[in-house]
């Protein structure tokens, strides 16, 4: 594929508001991770909360998508001068020429929550105030955006799972490559709610201590909450510019909720983003893992990665700091390994871990190396096998 530069980024999750918040979470391998708090939520069990998402204020003329989903978007969106850097990227390429290409999995499903509270006692009916197309359906964050920069490009959400985040990337590089837009607003948002936390509990799935991925014990996910978004450009080789090598993509099906127990859809996507770079497996320095900390999500994953790239590359997972996004997690995580390749380090998966795990074979990181990148793998899988790896680069 064309290489495409990231030429703006930003994120918001547990570990802060914007860029310098994030890195220097990483930097002191500190977690976001508390005991969870959220809402009527009574689970023994930790997640990845933002503050201040309910004070956030949409404008007038986007009050309809009023939802955590589209704040917590907002939020993200006013950090590091990424809504200036979009309004420049419209005066030179035009509204219709920018495409918006978003991940998530629940939306604004809290939305829906808080309406069957209010339901009518007679009928049942949802209150009359309550806006499904705006807020719960899975298009409204992107027709949220959208709007908000009045754009008239095309646009989508992916919602795969935890691979949404990363998918949008290819998706919006293959529209750039058909000549179809000439930019692109990429990433994810993932918020709170109670279906998420109590769906995944049922799964026993939630670990009750903050996450510990690649760690002997792990025992489950914590959930986050987080939005990320990247600014998608026709690259100009810029020296020191993030660039979008490759992008590789599977879905192998194996299980609605479990991974191939040899990573076969995870090497799969691997190779096939290698392969769409022009790179082979020595040309990586580190790969951001997708490591939730579930023992056949870390240990199927391993598996894959060892036998691609065997015991060379530097790996580590960053979720025992943000916990799990979900359909922000691909984006996310995207933003973390720019933030590894413009600051010339590589970020450890320590945060929380005890013990770590001889089973797994591939180098963990565990604490932070100063040594700078050139090339990093940042994988992404969901649910039913649905799975994504880019790759990113410093142009020379």
């Amino acid at each position: 594929m064309q290489a495409v530069r990231l030429s703006r980024y930003t994120m918001t999750s547990c570990l802060g508001r914007g860029l310098d918040a994030t890195l220097a979470a990483l930097r002191a391998r500190r977690s976001g991770l508390a005991p969870c708090r959220f809402e009527t939520v009574q689970l023994d069990t930790h997640v990845g909360e933002v503050s201040g998402v309910d004070d956030v204020q949409l404008a007038a003329g986007l009050r309809d998508y009023d939802c955590r989903n589209n704040r917590l978007a907002e939020l993200a969106l006013i950090q590091d001068g990424f809504a200036e850097a979009v309004d420049e990227a419209i005066c030179r390429h035009g509204q219709s020429r920018i495409g918006v290409f978003l991940g998530t999995s629940t939306s604004g499903i809290l939305q829906t929550e808080l309406a069957y509270r209010r339901r009518d006692p007679a009928s049942g009916a949802l209150p009359p105030d309550f806006k499904y197309a705006t807020t719960h359906n899975s298009y409204s964050a992107a027709d949220f955006v959208r709007r908000r920069f009045a754009l008239s490009g095309p646009a989508t959400v992916i919602s795969t799972a935890c691979s949404s985040g990363a998918k949008v990337f290819a998706a919006a590089a293959r529209l750039m490559a058909a000549g179809v837009i000439d930019a692109a607003i990429v990433g994810g948002v993932d918020s709170l709610c109670l279906t998420t936390l109590y769906g995944f509990n049922s799964l026993e799935l939630l670990s009750q201590q903050a996450c510990r991925p690649y760690d002997a014990r792990r025992n489950g996910i914590s959930i986050g909450e987080a939005a990320g978004f990247i600014l998608l450009e026709r690259s100009e080789r810029d020296d020191g510019a993030v660039l979008l090598l490759g992008a590789g993509e599977s879905s192998d099906a194996h299980h609605m909720s479990s991974p191939h127990p040899d990573g076969l859809g995870a090497r799969m996507a691997m190779e096939s983003a290698l392969a769409s770079a022009g790179l082979r497996p020595d040309d990586v320095d580190y790969i951001n893992l997708h490591g939730t900390a579930t023992q056949t999500n870390d240990a199927a994953e391993d598996k894959a990665v060892f036998g691609l790239f065997g015991p060379r590359v530097p790996v580590s997972s960053t979720k025992g700091a943000t916990g799990h996004t979900l359909g922000a997690a691909g984006a996310i995580e995207s933003v973390i390994c720019a933030l590894a390749l413009s600051h010339g380090f590589m970020p450890g998966g320590g945060v929380n871990m005890q013990t770590p795990d001889p089973a797994l074979n591939s180098r963990y990181l565990i604490d932070n190396l100063e040594q700078p990148p050139r090339r990093v793998l940042s994988n992404s899988f969901g649910f039913g096998g649905t799975n994504c790896a880019l790759l990113f680069g410093v142009a020379p």
